[in-house]
């Protein structure tokens, strides 16, 4: 992963320190464990522990001669703890080691970003809460509909991510196993019970069938998991992007003193944090299929997984921690025009209140054939005159509405208040949840 999106916190999780660190205490609290079962001294797991000790370079140097990563730990750990190291790896294989580190990884990983959407849902609520009656148009298909508010848009984000949150933690609980299970997972050379201590201290649960590897149909289901995430990071980053639309304008990322928009144009202001998510988005979606070809390993156990997830862990997680917490940043400074809203709401001359009238004919005894009819006649003739034209005005100097309709009750149904009645009842639901 690249620097430039990248937070320091998740980067160390996927350092190289940082595995073999893991790699020394899975096999150290499994030589506790046998030591405790009788299959070796106690000396020897006590020797591990105070001397035990391994060097990256040195890890690389034997590893250019073994061609094997967990031998070559294996052998530089030796190097400091001496003769007692002969029973470390005892019953094991590389698996139990690289498996229940990617657990490890993984569920830490997971903590984070929880953490990162936690902060998220906090800012979205503030301004939710700030926004929560300010009205704008609703938009289908790029169009404008009928009124909504500005905070019910941060409402239904808020939502989604709550269902993001809720969908990473049992993706967490899913990925956090731990498999000390030996060649072929029999546990043919090791007992079942130094698994469930490892388990136990390494803070996973046991894996209940391992052929070797832990199923991969547990890491198809994280990664999905964080590319539904980064979807919804593009969806909210796409609709903030369409906002700033210079013809839209009803809000805009926050433009910092002295931030220059473009290198030809001085006047430029550009949602380029919002387009960054969109590009991040794609990146973390892109390693699904991966993870997803990933699950058909040959029989017992295969490495055709192994590439693959040296890079898709630590790239995904990256990237998606940067993601949030940038969303975050966007959000909480998220410049709005409320004054651009209502006058974008008016543009139009009322069209956005025709299915009122629509609803009131047919109350009224007009047919609904008919009263779409009546109100789409009057309403093409607003859309052709590019809002110069008022509807109202137009349905009430219309004969075959106003004998159903009289100007009175025909005003009443362009009442903008009238949209926002179930606001508190929607915030409800989504906040008291």
């Amino acid at each position: 992963m690249i620097e430039r999106y990248s937070r320091p916190e998740m980067v160390a999780l996927w350092s190289a320190e940082s595995r073999f660190r893991i790699w020394f205490e899975i096999e150290a609290h499994a030589l506790d464990a046998m030591a405790e079962l009788g299959v070796v001294p106690h000396s020897s797991a006590k020797a591990v522990w105070e001397r035990g000790a391994f060097e990256v370079d040195r890890i690389d140097e034997i590893e250019r001669e073994t061609k094997h990563d967990v031998i070559a730990f294996l052998t530089n750990v030796a190097e400091h703890v001496g003769e007692e190291a002969r029973f470390l790896h005892q019953g094991m294989t590389s698996s139990d080691v690289l498996d229940t580190c990617l657990s490890v990884q993984l569920a830490r990983a997971s903590d984070i970003m929880i953490a990162d959407i936690d902060a998220l849902l906090v800012v979205l609520k503030r301004r939710a809460i700030e926004h929560k009656m300010t009205p704008t148009i609703g938009r289908s298909h790029g169009i404008h509909a009928e009124p909504v508010t500005f905070g019910l848009k941060l409402a239904q984000a808020y939502a989604e991510f709550s269902r993001n949150r809720a969908r990473l933690i049992a993706a967490r609980e899913d990925i956090a196993t731990c498999a000390i299970s030996g060649a072929v997972g029999t546990f043919a050379n090791i007992d079942p019970r130094v698994e469930e201590h490892v388990a136990e201290k390494m803070g996973l649960t046991i894996e209940p069938v391992s052929t070797q590897v832990i199923p991969r149909d547990r890491h198809a289901m994280f990664f999905a998991t964080l590319g539904v995430i980064a979807s919804s990071i593009e969806r909210l980053s796409i609709e903030i992007r369409h906002l700033q639309r210079t013809e839209v304008l009803e809000a805009e990322e926050y433009f910092a003193p002295g931030q220059k928009g473009s290198s030809a144009m001085p006047h430029k202001r550009n949602p380029i944090l919002a387009e960054n998510l969109t590009g991040l988005a794609r990146m973390v979606r892109s390693a699904v299929v991966p993870a997803m070809e990933n699950v058909a390993l040959w029989h017992e156990r295969d490495i055709s997984h192994s590439s693959v997830e040296r890079m898709i862990g630590p790239d995904s997680t990256i990237t998606l921690d940067f993601a949030l917490v940038r969303l975050t940043g966007v959000i909480d400074k998220l410049l709005i025009y409320p004054a651009r809203m209502q006058k974008n709401l008016d543009r139009m001359g009322g069209l956005v209140h025709s299915q009122r009238v629509l609803l009131a004919l047919t109350q009224a005894g007009m047919s609904r054939e008919d009263a779409y009819k009546a109100v789409q006649r009057n309403a093409m003739k607003v859309w052709e005159s590019d809002g110069e034209m008022s509807l109202m005005q137009l349905l009430t100097d219309d004969p075959e509405v106003t004998g159903f309709l009289s100007a009175p009750e025909i005003a009443d149904k362009f009442d903008l208040g009238y949209h926002f009645r179930h606001v508190d009842t929607i915030f409800k639901r989504v906040f008291d949840a």
